[in-house]
């Protein structure tokens, strides 16, 4: 099923993996504080670059392991927007 080498394919699941990872981080986040094992709390550009990191394992599975050239670069792509996006206007996003 994960076995394609478009470059469509690479841009969603460069923008699943983020999406989904976000979630979970921000309910395991939540759940942290509301058991209250500490009394920190990660700011909303935390949990964004964190999750950017996610998009480094299929990089890798499709480069790598695979040789799909198309999809890791749909993938690269996503991530490389992600971030551009997130540093250009991390004023105007994460207040």
């Amino acid at each position: 099923m994960f076995k394609k080498d478009h470059y469509l394919f690479g841009l969603a699941i460069g923008i699943l993996v983020p999406v989904l990872l976000f979630g979970i981080i921000y309910l395991i986040n939540f759940l942290i504080l509301q058991t209250g094992i500490t009394k920190t709390n990660l700011d909303l550009q935390s949990h964004v670059l964190i999750s950017l990191f996610g998009n480094l394992f299929p990089i890798r599975y499709y480069f790598v392991n695979l040789k799909f050239e198309k999809t890791g670069r749909g993938v690269l792509l996503v991530t490389f927007a992600f971030v551009l996006v997130s540093f250009a206007f991390k004023d105007i996003l994460f207040q």
